[in-house]
């Protein structure tokens, strides 16, 4: 690890949140030539981001804000076609975050002249693997800082306190998920959430406050109807938004959080090999789920449907620890391409109050389909649609 010195030009991946934050300042009063990098990856409003440049502006640091909306959304399709899910069934929003940041942002911050990067994960962490490994594939000229490390930075802050008394007194914009007590990790996919309070298994999962979504009470007295679109396995439409994944993200995300379809609480392993308890916020991914379990259901065969499960679980594993380019990986991802790549159809949802039930579907797949409905002994024939 290089330390911050006042030669060496920094790239930091600036989130706005406390300890991004944090690293910003120590490297500031270390008078270490330093660019944030802020990412719109659809975790606020683009008026916090704006706010939160600003602010850091007015403290002199240079800033540069890059709209990853498209690439963030590409992603959160490929968890949906691939399922790639962590320890009990949560969606990978937060190691699929990074693979964006680290992609996009790493290249261009060479480009821009830094000669290493920084970031504000705690050491020892998930998040530290993460952009250490993406950031020695896709980056490989940049160094890297880990201020949780360096006893420096420990020293400088010893707490979420100090961090917090840091920000305020240089006047810098905090995420509205971030405090002393508690962080989110959020984007278009979906959101982590960690705590002190959290992290004690006899917490009560009702002392969380969701970011976006709505508890299952609090929903529409009425239910909602969603359609979803799928063509050569991947989600074309939600309920008219066109094929556009960052328009079909939102709106997914939009229903499933006002119908409190969203919540995740699990205790996971890590890839230090320790466990924690995560709680998770991803509506529109939990309800496209509902639509996309059927159409696989529909469409694959026994042998088909276990390998599907087989490659999903180690492309799971893969975003998890940072694996996702990978040859594993790859291979995974193309076996599963092999399998559904030629799958569409649509299946319309009943949403209501944390409950999704399917109403009706049609399967149009351009293979011979293997399986039988009922006694009548009707096959699906090639490029058949068949409505259930």
């Amino acid at each position: 690890m290089r330390q911050a010195n006042g030669n060496a030009r920094v790239g930091l991946f600036q989130s706005g949140g406390l300890s991004s934050l944090a690293v910003g300042v120590w490297l500031h009063e270390l008078s270490t030539p330093t660019r944030h990098y802020i990412a719109d990856i659809g975790q606020s409003e683009r008026a916090e981001m704006d706010a939160l440049a600003s602010s850091l502006r007015r403290s002199g640091d240079e800033v540069v804000v890059m709209d990853l909306r498209s690439p963030m959304a590409a992603v959160a399709s490929d968890l949906l076609r691939y399922r790639a899910r962590h320890d009990g069934g949560y969606w990978n929003t937060t190691g699929a975050a990074r693979f964006v940041l680290v992609s996009e942002l790493a290249p261009l911050m060479r480009a821009d002249g830094c000669q290493t990067f920084a970031h504000g994960c705690v050491g020892g962490g998930n998040d530290q693997r993460r952009f250490a490994r993406y950031g020695a594939q896709v980056a490989p000229g940049l160094s890297v800082i880990e201020p949780w490390t360096n006893p420096q930075a420990l020293e400088r802050f010893p707490d979420r306190e100090a961090m917090l008394a840091a920000v305020a007194e240089h006047g810098l914009r905090l995420d509205p998920g971030s405090s002393a007590e508690r962080s989110t990790d959020a984007n278009l996919a979906g959101i982590s959430h960690e705590s002190a309070e959290l992290e004690d298994l006899e917490t009560p999962v009702t002392r969380l406050r969701p970011r976006w979504s709505n508890w299952p009470g609090q929903g529409p007295a009425e239910p909602e109807t969603v359609t979803v679109t799928f063509l050569d396995g991947r989600v074309a439409d939600v309920n008219g938004s066109g094929p556009d994944p960052v328009e079909w993200m939102t709106l997914a995300n939009d229903i499933g959080a006002r119908h409190g379809v969203w919540l995740r609480d699990v205790v996971e392993r890590r890839i230090i090999g320790t466990v924690c308890r995560g709680i998770y916020e991803a509506p529109g991914l939990e309800l496209l789920e509902r639509a996309w379990s059927r159409i696989l259901q529909a469409s694959l065969d026994a042998a088909g449907r276990e390998l599907y499960d087989r490659l999903a679980a180690v492309l799971g594993a893969a975003m998890y620890e940072a694996r996702w380019l990978e040859p594993a990986a790859r291979a995974a991802r193309d076996g599963i391409d092999r399998l559904v790549g030629d799958v569409g159809g649509s299946v319309t949802l009943s949403v209501h109050r944390g409950l999704v039930q399917v109403e009706r579907m049609k399967v149009a797949s351009a293979v011979v389909q293997q399986t039988r409905f009922g006694s009548g002994g009707n096959r699906w024939s090639q490029a058949a649609a068949v409505q259930t």
